[in-house]
């Protein structure tokens, strides 16, 4: 009686027989997915939706926000800031938040507040003017946002520090131009508002710079996933703004920056489906 032979289950297959290391080799890639270097908490870079949530989590170091924001300031406006220019204030222009609180409306109080250390009292609360020492209309935290609301939500957010000394709104919906000189005309130690604004009150002398120590940029994306830096008209505002009235005394050391914000969800791509089966 004749035997019939029995093939290998693996010929049913022929990609699999040709190629049996090909499922490891996808796990692997996998893995190191996972490994990739530092998030930034407000990179509105697209990736793809295998990078772990800890990999996201994992806050930027202060070079890391630094190469961050010159990268947005070349692209915007053209300015290059050479490794001359940048040796002297690397290490001490961009601020780096604490890592125990989260990088949300309610904790941004607590966040400025760390960033004085001992002399945050002083400098943030107290609500009277020192001739030749504290100026009317001179604050020392700008808190830029891309819209009034946000301003709003950020103004809150600083309730632990203006009781004395409440937050000046500097944005124009609502407010007239000459409401905000006469309050100007006070001491006012911290400022929440929009770049246009901003910047007009500096073009006509009511708001000053002479104390001003930290400018707070919000990355937070509104519903449409816009931020200070996205949304078109505010970007290029913003960035008038900040060549014209701070990045002179950025460069001097006289002047901090600081990204405030979590990193917004990563959009997916397009080409998720395609990239998965060139994968497969």
């Amino acid at each position: 009686m004749a035997t019939t032979e029995v093939k290998p289950s693996a010929s049913k297959n022929p990609k699999k027989a040709r190629n049996p290391s090909l499922a490891p080799k996808k796990d692997l890639k996998k893995k190191k997915k996972t490994k990739k270097s530092k998030a930034l908490p407000f990179d509105n870079t697209v990736e793809t939706n295998d990078q772990s949530d800890d990999a996201e989590q994992q806050p930027a170091s202060a070079s890391e926000q630094l190469s961050f924001f010159l990268k947005q300031l070349e692209s915007a406006i053209g300015v290059r800031v050479s490794t001359l220019e940048l040796d002297p204030i690397k290490d001490k222009c961009i601020v780096e938040l604490s890592q125990k609180l989260d990088q949300n409306v309610s904790n941004l109080g607590e966040h400025i507040k760390m960033c004085y250390g001992s002399s945050w009292r002083e400098t943030l609360c107290e609500g009277e003017a020192v001739e030749g020492k504290v100026d009317p209309g001179n604050p020392s935290v700008l808190v830029v946002s891309s819209s009034a609301l946000r301003s709003l939500e950020l103004i809150r957010g600083l309730n632990i520090l203006t009781k004395q000394c409440p937050a000046l709104k500097l944005f124009s919906k609502h407010l007239k131009v000459e409401e905000q000189v006469s309050l100007l005309k006070k001491r006012v130690n911290i400022g929440s508002g929009t770049p246009s604004r901003i910047k007009k009150l500096i073009d006509i002398e009511a708001l000053g710079l002479s104390r001003l120590d930290m400018i707070v940029l919000d990355m937070h994306t509104d519903v449409k996933g816009f931020s200070l830096f996205t949304l078109p008209q505010v970007r290029d505002e913003f960035w008038d703004m900040y060549k014209t009235c701070f990045h002179q005394r950025v460069l001097e050391g006289s002047l901090r920056i600081c990204l405030y914000g979590p990193k917004p969800p990563a959009p997916k791509l397009k080409n998720n489906k395609k990239q998965r089966r060139n994968q497969h």
